[in-house]
């Protein structure tokens, strides 16, 4: 019997390969960098509140950045920027290591999204100014029938890097114990790999071609996204509620278990690591989830059953069971991640994929840099559990929200009959012909709903 042939899926083309390859090295430096960074700026003496500044400015600058991406990347192309950001990563890592200046370390963490995960970072190697610009990047390179679980593969590809990452965050304790080296600059070391790390990053987007499509000629440029805006409102509303709620305890997370629990860099960067580990087993099942449920049941309920472990979360009486319950937190927040992505590139017209990463995306940083100041001095001078509670109804919230909007807008692949969400002209919908018009229950309105007012607004007469 001849030996059976290794082959590799349908959906791990060239391109995907390399632009998994660059997540997954993003993602090894955003494992440790969660931990390190605000545990070392609390040995640089900085308090709760410097932290809440860090992450507030960052936020800002990020959106800012995010915004630009948005409205850049689907006119000039998305592959650039999944080069320069990376390289601002490896210049923000360096004055991390040369100065002890909060105003020059703030500025260079906002500019290099240090603060965010280092390279754009947020959950599962995701999210930053490069986000709008990789997530149409991927959705370019992927068919409608793989798509996701191509999303799902590179959160788990990347949060098994994030997994390793996590692990290298206990060096510092290892130089401590070993070299007799000071505390401060055993975390040094660290940020020079991220440098190094985030060059490597860049290189590995050099052989990806740009899957953007070319305009054509004597068509106007448009910089704003027009056929997919009201998808895109909704989409913005839900993230600028989810911002607020994640800014009052995700920044804090490393410094909630160093102060409430008393734990150092190698035992919280254990547990992220187990974390990481076990939200990738979720993801092998997050595709085979959303066909039985749907993409927006299964968003959403991920979501809620998450809310309640987060509730619990502060009230947890020792450092194992708070550890216990935040991993099971973790895996179920992660694992709504690609899911969420994938469902927003496809009820949005290819052309402007970016643009509604980017912007439907937005509201949720610039709404994530206001909670993170309150919650810095709630968490001094208030109490370690209020901070959590507020964005326990916050993300409940959201959770209810997004199942109000989207519940009766389908991705093409789970309608008997494919339609095209939001796209206003027959030139776009390529395979998905033979869409018809259809009114959602009690008014509610459908992704073809959207995209027949889209055209009706367009076609009367301007004053």
């Amino acid at each position: 019997m001849a030996p059976r042939q290794f082959t590799l899926p349908v959906w791990l083309t060239r391109d995907v390969g390399w632009i998994m390859a660059s997540r997954a090295t993003r993602s090894l430096s955003q494992g440790y960098l969660g931990v390190i960074v605000p545990l070392y700026l609390v040995h640089l003496k900085f308090t709760a509140f410097s932290l809440g500044e860090l992450s507030t400015v960052g936020a800002i600058v990020s959106a800012l950045l995010t915004l630009a991406v948005s409205v850049l990347a689907d006119q000039y192309g998305r592959k650039p920027f999944l080069i320069i950001f990376p390289l601002l990563t490896a210049v923000g890592a360096i004055v991390f290591i040369a100065t002890r200046n909060f105003g020059v370390i703030l500025a260079a963490s906002a500019v290099g999204t240090i603060s965010r995960g280092g390279g754009g970072g947020g959950g599962a190697g995701s999210g930053g100014p490069l986000y709008p610009a990789e997530q149409a990047l991927i959705a370019g390179h992927t068919g409608t029938t793989n798509r996701n679980t191509v999303f799902s593969a590179f959160s788990f590809t990347s949060t098994l890097a994030g997994a390793a990452g996590a692990l290298l965050a206990g060096i510092p304790e290892l130089l401590v114990s070993t070299t007799g080296m000071t505390v401060t600059d055993s975390y040094k070391p660290l940020f020079l790999l991220t440098s190094v790390l985030s060059v490597f990053t860049a290189v590995l987007i050099l052989p990806v071609r740009d899957s953007m499509r070319r305009r054509e000629a004597g068509t106007r440029r448009q910089f704003l996204p027009r056929q997919s805006r009201k998808v895109i409102g909704r989409l913005a509303l839900t993230n600028l509620l989810n911002g607020v709620g994640v800014g009052f305890y995700a920044p804090f997370i490393a410094y909630w278990f160093n102060v409430r629990y008393g734990e150092g860099p190698a035992r919280i960067g254990f547990l992220f690591a187990a974390v990481s580990l076990g939200a990738a087993v979720p993801y092998l099942f997050a595709p085979a989830l959303a066909r039985a449920l749907g993409l927006v049941r299964a968003v959403v309920g991920i979501r809620l059953i998450g809310v309640v472990t987060l509730g619990i979360l502060p009230f947890m009486p020792t450092f194992p069971l708070a550890a216990t319950v935040y991993f099971l937190r973790m895996i179920l927040q992660r694992a709504s991640i690609p899911l969420r992505q994938s469902y927003t590139m496809a009820v949005v017209v290819p052309e402007e994929r970016s643009s509604a990463a980017g912007m439907s995306n937005l509201p949720s940083q610039v709404s994530a840099a206001a909670s993170p100041l309150l919650a810095g001095y709630l968490f001094e001078t208030a109490s370690l559990e209020l901070p959590f509670e507020i964005g326990t109804i916050l993300q409940f919230c959201n959770a209810a929200l997004f199942f109000t909007l989207f519940r009766n807008i389908r991705p093409p692949e789970e309608s008997a009959q494919p339609r095209l969400p939001l796209a206003t002209d027959a030139r776009n919908a390529g395979d998905m012909a033979g869409a018809s018009p259809a009114s959602g229950l009690n008014g509610t309105v459908t992704g073809t709903n959207v995209a027949s007012e889209d055209r009706e607004q367009r076609s009367r007469p301007t004053a």
